[in-house]
């Protein structure tokens, strides 16, 4: 469990050399990463991909990237539970990517956040 993500509340899309899809909530801090990591997304960690309402709307606007986020991490697309609803197959799949997004992306966060913090200690 990294504490330099835990303590990390500001969002990260401003860290150097960190992106942040447009499927995913731009205001995502480094300590929401860590809970993703830990937990998952229906741990609680990331409501918006396993809330009904919002894991359809985001699919409908990023469904595709969504989707090719997934079966590119995975080398195929995993199949939902048979007669899943529209909205669980939305939940399975967005939280699926973010999950597979915040393990990819954990490592070189803290990485970014301790050089940040250093470059701060050393302006002081």
């Amino acid at each position: 469990m990294s504490d330099t993500l835990w303590n990390y509340d500001e969002p990260i899309k401003d860290l150097p050399g960190v992106d942040v899809p447009d499927w995913i909530e731009q205001d995502i801090t480094g300590s929401t990463v860590q809970a993703i990591v830990q937990g998952g997304c229906s741990s609680g960690a990331y409501m918006p991909a396993v809330t009904y309402y919002d894991a359809r709307k985001t699919m409908s606007e990023h469904g595709d990237e969504v989707l090719q986020y997934v079966e590119n991490h995975w080398g195929e697309l995993p199949s939902p539970q048979t007669g899943e609803s529209w909205s669980g197959i939305a939940v399975f799949y967005l939280s699926m990517a973010v999950e597979c997004w915040a393990n990819a992306i954990a490592s070189e966060l803290e990485d970014a956040i301790k050089e940040l913090e250093e470059e701060e200690e050393e302006e002081e």
